[in-house]
């Protein structure tokens, strides 16, 4: 899951994220360091979404990632420091990508839909994220909180702007609201699994879209 984000997401406009407070440090840490972090990450996300946050251990998830006790702990002091990082990490690279989309693409139509294509795709290619994004926020330390809603306050405060100037709303409130309302739609995908994924992402694009632009994409509109 955790290889899924980082594919959807590509490049580093957005800070990276400093390890979890009290997480052991490894020096010199490899491919292999990295790939182990990595399925414990991807086995977190899975099982998080699953059973739900206080349902884990640190056990569980190393369990599920081929990883002994002493193993996770090399990379995570807890289990509360795990579901930080991935809830950071998310945030950090939604709005890196969706800052990239925006700089990269001319025209407010085009901007849009870019944004929503990406967010579209990001949603199907990961619905045990979506679903922890939803549901365990308030199981972050307070530190992490205020980080994972600073970035998606800006998050949203991009996508307003690229809503305004498209021009089917004016108001700046309305325009936040909009987009809010399409983050509900095209984040449906963990209970949206009826068709394939290329149907669904090409369904919820049909939507967002007819929804935020005055009348659909215009031709050659896509990035």
């Amino acid at each position: 899951m955790a290889a899924n984000i980082r594919a959807q997401a590509t490049g580093g406009a957005g800070a990276r994220r400093a390890a979890p407070a009290g997480a052991t440090r490894v020096r010199g840490a490899g491919a292999s360091s990295r790939s182990r972090r990595e399925r414990l990450l991807s086995a977190a996300a899975g099982l998080f979404a699953e059973r739900g946050y206080s349902a884990v251990t640190l056990a569980d998830i190393g369990g599920a990632a081929g990883i002994s006790g002493p193993g996770v702990y090399r990379h995570f002091a807890s289990k509360e420091g795990l579901l930080g990082e991935l809830l950071v990490d998310v945030s950090e690279r939604l709005l890196s990508s969706a800052e990239e989309r925006v700089a990269a693409t001319a025209g407010p139509e085009a901007t849009l839909v870019a944004l929503v294509e990406f967010h579209a795709g990001f949603a199907v290619d990961n619905p045990a994220l979506i679903t922890i994004q939803s549901r365990e926020l308030p199981a972050l330390s307070a530190e992490d909180q205020l980080r994972v809603r600073r970035l998606q306050r800006t998050y949203v405060e991009l996508w307003a702007d690229t809503v305004i100037r498209a021009g089917r709303f004016e108001g700046r409130e309305e325009a936040i609201a909009a987009a809010h309302a399409i983050f509900g739609l095209l984040n449906s995908t963990p209970h949206s699994r009826r068709l394939a994924g290329d149907e669904t992402r090409t369904l919820l694009r049909s939507l967002a879209l007819a929804a935020l632009l005055p009348a659909g994409p215009s031709p050659g509109a896509g990035p």
